[in-house]
C-alpha cells in the first residue's frame, strides 16, 4: 500500500505543527481526516484553528471533518470518535499528536502544568486509542501512531524537565504495550520522533533554538506516511525516527525539509 486514499485518519491535536502536515500529506492522497483539537477560535499567539486546518485539509484534495475535543474529556473523545465514525463510516488510523510541554525544573513546575501534560500527552493518548479501538478492529489496515521518543533512561533527559519527561514517556509506554496488546488483532501501534528540532510554535519553548537551526514538519508528514502505508501486520512496536523512515524509502537529500539548507541542526531531545 503507498496510498491513503479513502483510510479515515482521527488526529489530535492538527490545527498546526507536525500534526497539520500530517494531515494535509494523508489528504494528498485523497485521505478523509478527522481533526480532532481544541482550538476552535484564532488565538493571537498560536496561528490556526480546527476550522483552518479543515479548509486546508479540503484544499489538498482530502476530506476533512472539523471536531472542537479537548482530549482530557473523556465524554468529548467519545463524542468525537461517534462523530467521526458517523460521518466517514469508520476509523482506519489513530494519530496521538496533541502534547503539552513544559520545559523546567521541579521547582519551576506548577502542578496544575504537571497535570496538563500528563493528562494530555498520557491520558489523552491512551483515552483515544481506547475509544478507537473498536473500529480499528474492523479496519482493514489499522495503525495507531504516537509522536512520541524512543524511552531512554540516562538521567541527562529527566533532570532538566522531570516534569515533561515523564509525560512524554508515557505515550512511548503506550506503545511499548499497545503493540503487544494487539499484535493479535493485526493493528500496528508504533511512535515516530524527529532526529532535529522541528520548527514550530513550540520551539519557542526551548531555550536557544533558533528556526534556522529546524527542519520544517513536513519531514516528520513524510515518514509518517510512510509507516501508515506500510502493512500493519508486519510494522509494529517501533521507535521510530523520521530521517531514519525516509532513508529506508530511499530518500537521500534531506537540504528540502531544512528551514535554512546548510546551516547545523539541533537533535531533537531524548536522542544521544
Amino acid at each position: 500500500m503507498q496510498s491513503l486514499s479513502g483510510k479515515t485518519m482521527f488526529i489530535t491535536g492538527a490545527s498546526r505543527g507536525i500534526g497539520l502536515a500530517i494531515a494535509l500529506r494523508a489528504a494528498r492522497d485523497g485521505a478523509n481526516v478527522v481533526i480532532a483539537a481544541k482550538s476552535g477560535v484564532p488565538n493571537p499567539k498560536l496561528p490556526g484553528t480546527i476550522q483552518s486546518a479543515a479548509a486546508q485539509v479540503a484544499a489538498a484534495g482530502g476530506r476533512a471533518l472539523a471536531i472542537k475535543c479537548d482530549i482530557r474529556e473523556e465524554t468529548q473523545v467519545q463524542a468525537a470518535v461517534k462523530q467521526a465514525v458517523e460521518h466517514f463510516g469508520g476509523i482506519d488510523i489513530a494519530v496521538n499528536n496533541a502534547s503539552a510541554i513544559w520545559l523546567a525544573g521541579t521547582a519551576e513546575t506548577p502542578m496544575k502544568r504537571f497535570d496538563l501534560m500528563h493528562q494530555v500527552n498520557t491520558r489523552g493518548t491512551f483515552l483515544v486509542t481506547q475509544a478507537c479501538l473498536p473500529y480499528l478492529k474492523q479496519a482493514a489496515n489499522p495503525h495507531v501512531l504516537m509522536l512520541s521518543p524512543p524511552p531512554n533512561l540516562d538521567p541527562k533527559w529527566f533532570a532538566p524537565h522531570t516534569a515533561y519527561t515523564i509525560a512524554k514517556y508515557g505515550m512511548s509506554f503506550c506503545v511499548l504495550g499497545m503493540s503487544a496488546e494487539f499484535a493479535s488483532l493485526g493493528i500496528a501501534v508504533n511512535a515516530l520522533w524527529p532526529r532535529t528540532v522541528i520548527a514550530t510554535a513550540a520551539i519557542a519553548m526551548i531555550e536557544g533554538v533558533r528556526p534556522e537551526q529546524c527542519r520544517t514538519p513536513e519531514i516528520v508528514a513524510d515518514a509518517a506516511h510512510a509507516l501508515l502505508t506500510r502493512p500493519a501486520s508486519g510494522c509494529s512496536g517501533r521507535f521510530a525516527i523520521d530521517e531514519e523512515v525516509l532513508r529506508e524509502e530511499g530518500v537521500e537529500d534531506f537540504d528540502r525539509y531544512a528551514v535554512q539548507p546548510g546551516t547545523a541542526l539541533l537533535p531533537d531531545l531524548f536522542l544521544g
